[in-house]
């Protein structure tokens, strides 16, 4: 029995002004939804998160616990669950996948939460990473909808470092001799595994490998943790869709689209939602200053960093049990617990 449900969203409109033919969106809940439709909590998806992942961040005891919360994670578009290169058929397959914004994205999940769950108001919107950016987009494009987010180790629009420490892992995939411009009739290994090892380096902090905290992930080696983050992404991605999610990445903003229209501190400000924005102090692609520039222009926003050497991996459930805890205790705040 699969565990998610699709929602079929027919030919859906994108806001670069292209069709997203048949477009299918995967979801799912846990929990049950309350006589008075007020306790909802949306976990969308991270980079090469899936609704399963987000399991981790949830459960009995918990801030966000199914036994007294309804809890719907929307799967991204491009990670294989949703519409993706994978498993959209021709032309829009592979390489063809066109870009699907932020916008587009927090478009489908509201018509999956509004339109057919019947859903007016939102508790909470929260996630890790590319799931954090979409908290934000949430509270950006849907003012009136969301009561309170929590990104953590995320950001409102993609810095330009951030940028192009994806261009590097881009690069190094696509170096590929057998990438042939994603048109490939076998999987890249040698790109993905060079994905991998380069993504490595900036997923944990310098204060991570100096002090061998791999050690404690059953890892002898950093060799031997390279060579995990190869295999991960040779036999759990397939290329196309990790481009796809990260184009969506490179091109998070919560300005674009008709609401603002690019005025970036516009859009901060028209979030009424309570927020919470908790960086990582070690994390190399999302730091806290990111957050403290937004938090200015935020009406309702306190910035509460948090320090581990383990750096956007700090987030990773099973990691930094103190991260859960401080996560839990910003949550259980948000929502008057």
């Amino acid at each position: 029995m699969p565990d998610y449900k699709i929602l079929d969203l027919g030919d859906f409109p994108l806001l670069s002004g292209a069709v997203l033919k048949d477009a299918r969106l995967a979801y799912q809940t846990y929990g049950t939804l309350s006589p008075a439709r007020d306790n909802v909590i949306v976990l969308p998806t991270f980079y090469t998160g899936t609704n399963t992942r987000n399991e981790g961040f949830f459960g009995p005891g918990r801030a966000i616990d199914p036994a007294r919360h309804f809890i719907v994670s929307p799967n991204l578009f491009g990670n294989g669950r949703s519409s993706s290169p994978s498993n959209t058929p021709a032309p829009q397959d592979g390489p063809r996948f066109p870009l699907v914004q932020m916008h587009d994205n927090i478009a489908a999940q509201h018509w999956l939460l509004h339109g057919h769950l019947g859903i007016d108001r939102i508790a909470l919107v929260a996630g890790w990473s590319m799931a954090g950016c979409q908290s934000y987009q949430w509270a950006a494009q849907y003012p009136g909808m969301v009561q309170a987010i929590l990104p953590f180790c995320a950001s409102a629009r993609t810095s330009p470092h951030n940028f192009v420490f994806l261009e590097g892992v881009k690069a190094a995939l696509c170096a590929d001799q057998t990438w042939n411009r994603g048109d490939y009739t076998a999987p890249p290994e040698a790109g993905l595994k060079a994905f991998g090892r380069v993504y490595a380096g900036w997923a944990f902090s310098q204060t991570f490998y100096r002090e061998g905290l791999y050690r404690q992930l059953g890892f002898d080696t950093v060799e031997d943790l390279l060579q995990d983050w190869e295999q991960d992404h040779v036999q759990g991605w397939d290329a196309n869709n990790l481009l796809a999610k990260l184009a969506t990445w490179q091109a998070a903003d919560i300005s674009a689209g008709p609401r603002c229209n690019g005025d970036f501190k516009a859009a901060l400000k028209s979030i009424t939602a309570r927020a919470i924005l908790m960086p990582c102090t070690q994390d190399l692609y999302f730091p806290p200053e990111d957050n403290r520039t937004e938090a200015r222009h935020m009406p309702n926003a306190a910035v509460r960093p948090y320090d581990s050497p383990w750096g956007h991996c700090a987030a990773n459930p099973g990691n930094d049990p103190g991260f859960a805890a401080r996560l839990d205790a910003n949550i259980r705040e948000l929502l008057g617990d």
